[in-house]
Formats: C-alpha cells, sequence, structure tokens
C-alpha cells in the first residue's frame, strides 16, 4: 500500500529555514539534498545550485517532504505549494495509481525512472489537487 505524506515547495529559498524550524518544534532528523549535489547540478543554474532539491524530515511515523519551488510552470501562490506524495510500494502500483489520479486531469511530469533511480511523476488530478508518485526499487524492463 502506498504511504502518504505532505509534500511543501517554498519559495524564496525557504526550504532549508522551513524545515529547520518544523525540526525545532517536533523534532525527528532532517536530511537535505542541495540542487548542487545531485546529478542534475551541471545542468541548473549557479544561482539554483545552493536552494534544496529534496528535502525530509522524519519524525516518527510523521514524513514531511520539502523543496525550494524550482517548477516554475506552476508559479507559487498561497496554496498550490502542498502538494500529496504518494510512496508506493510496487512497480503495478505506481502505474495504477497515477492513471487512476490522472483522469481528467493534467500530467505534469510523466512517470519515468529518474537520475536517483526511482520511477517518479507529478499530475494534477481534476480537482485541482497536486500528486506527487514515487516508487524507489523499480524494475527496469
Amino acid at each position: 500500500m502506498a504511504l502518504l505524506s505532505p509534500h511543501i515547495a517554498f519559495p524564496g529559498g525557504k526550504c532549508r529555514e522551513a524545515l529547520s524550524f518544523y525540526q525545532s518544534c517536533l523534532g525527528g532528523e532532517l536530511n537535505l539534498m542541495r540542487v548542487g549535489d545531485t546529478a542534475m547540478a551541471a545542468q541548473m543554474p549557479t544561482e539554483v545550485q545552493d536552494l534544496i532539491m529534496h528535502g525530509t524530515l522524519t519524525a516518527g511515523p510523521l514524513v514531511l517532504m520539502a523543496c525550494d519551488a524550482l517548477d516554475t510552470r506552476r508559479p507559487f501562490a498561497p496554496g498550490n505549494n502542498i502538494a500529496m506524495l504518494l510512496t508506493c510500494s510496487s512497480d503495478e502500483e505506481i502505474d495504477t495509481l497515477f492513471a487512476k489520479l490522472g483522469e481528467g486531469g493534467t500530467v505534469m511530469d510523466p512517470l519515468e525512472i529518474m537520475f536517483w533511480g526511482g520511477k517518479f511523476g507529478t499530475l494534477i488530478d481534476r480537482f485541482g489537487t497536486e500528486w506527487v508518485l514515487s516508487f524507489d526499487n523499480p524494475t527496469c524492463g
């Protein structure tokens, strides 16, 4: 069964500050991955290298994921910076959920194998909710 976690995109490079604040409130373990530390670094402008590509705060059963808002296709507005992240448990599950949630919606990033080895895709459903789906151990062809 997929695990549901909130995912917040912070404008203006505020992800590190926000997750550090949440950690001071909630405790837990904070992991941050900068854009400059990823395989995409060479393709990204200098001014975004220190921004957070992926942040995770794990405090007991709570898993809060976040990033700095880098996607210009959907400019930041209060309320559109929170997505539902589904961490799927199989290749079949991610394919099925992506297809079902995408019915009548808009695919932002089709499902594909990413540079970190996971299968990943995003969509906005027909109700305007953004969904991020991920499967970390895909079976590759």
